[in-house]
């Protein structure tokens, strides 16, 4: 299970806090995380037909990457969900216990004229996560929480590969990116309650604590780049 879900009430419990309480504390870092930045742009550019296309990608709880991915001028959906498993176990309780195979992952649809698969890459890297963890992302560990890709063709596959070597090369970071690739993964939606988490509870203490600084970043880093308003999976009624 995540920290999330476990660690924080049980400390809650053994400070006398509850878990109103337990929900309040700080995540304890227990290692230094890689900081966002603005990362140099890909020397191998996506080719890409007209029309929408999918990506997929994994960094640690989807809520963050989801909100993040929301605000990126160009997409046009960005759902929360599990790959790298079976349509069976594609549920929050089995993917949660770290055996099912699964990622937490978001499943973004984009137009290329307006945004390319190869900066989306740029942003993910930049601003969604630290891509250096193994099996990790900020308070939350194991497999179900990895770095990783899930390229939908061969020409995403190299693409990634491609971005991935190149910020390699330049040491962009002071460990090597863990991230993964793991083509020919299906993707499963989540549960409707983690859909549009980050907007839907912006005063939550896990989303101001880990992941509002994700999108703080992107608007930061990436102003250009950043729509005003998240494009939201239940979009409300006109």
């Amino acid at each position: 299970m995540a920290l999330r879900d476990t660690v924080r009430p049980l400390l809650g419990a053994a400070l006398g806090l509850g878990l109103a309480g337990a929900l309040l504390l700080p995540r304890l870092p227990a290692f230094a995380e890689e900081a966002p930045r603005r990362l140099p742009e890909a020397v191998t550019r996506s080719a890409e037909a007209p029309g929408p296309h999918v990506a997929v990608f994994a960094g640690g709880c989807f809520w963050g990457v989801q909100g993040v991915f929301q605000h990126v001028r160009g997409v046009s959906s960005a759902v929360s969900g599990y790959a790298g498993g079976t349509r069976a176990d594609a549920d929050y309780r089995a993917v949660s216990g770290g055996g099912t195979g699964h990622a937490e992952a978001v499943k973004v649809t984009y137009d290329p004229a307006l945004i390319r698969y190869d900066e989306l890459l740029r942003i993910f890297f930049s601003v969604a996560l630290d891509p250096t963890q193994v099996d990790r992302q900020g308070p939350d560990s194991g497999s179900q929480y990895r770095s990783a890709l899930f390229p939908r063709d061969d020409a995403q596959a190299g693409v990634a590969q491609a971005y991935i070597a190149q910020l390699d090369a330049a040491k962009a970071y002071a460990r090597p990116i863990a991230t993964r690739i793991e083509p020919g993964a299906a993707f499963y939606p989540a549960e409707a309650y983690h859909q549009d988490f980050m907007a839907l509870h912006p005063g939550h203490p896990y989303i101001t604590v880990n992941d509002a600084p994700k999108l703080e970043a992107l608007r930061t880093l990436f102003p250009e780049r950043t729509a005003p308003q998240p494009v939201l999976v239940n979009r409300p009624p006109a």
